[in-house]
């Protein structure tokens, strides 16, 4: 999986790339524990994200947990399978897709 963020004032736009599963879920939340600091808007851009697993949406869910206290989360460009998985386990109704 790949990782590619930017960052524009308190606004941190993280898009993946690949599978986001149990090998690569830690890495992801350990990008995302080093970079939240200060900001207020997290962007999930998953337009090139081909699966994600329970261990992926468990980062997710602890991503959008954490950005509820200090300001907002939103999941773009989600995929036709990713989003089935969204729907199926009820993730559709916790995130704030676009």
């Amino acid at each position: 999986m790949t990782i590619n963020k930017t960052q524009e004032g308190s606004v941190l736009t993280v898009a993946l790339e690949g599978r986001l599963d149990t090998t690569t879920s830690p890495e992801l939340e350990t990008e995302l524990k080093s970079s939240l600091d200060g900001i207020t808007e997290l962007i999930m851009d998953l337009e090139k994200l081909d699966y994600i697993s329970s261990a992926g949406l468990r980062v997710l869910l602890w991503a959008q947990k954490t950005m509820n206290q200090n300001g907002s989360m939103v999941v773009k460009n989600v995929s036709e399978v990713v989003n089935e998985v969204f729907e199926v386990t009820g993730f559709a109704d916790i995130l704030t897709i676009e």
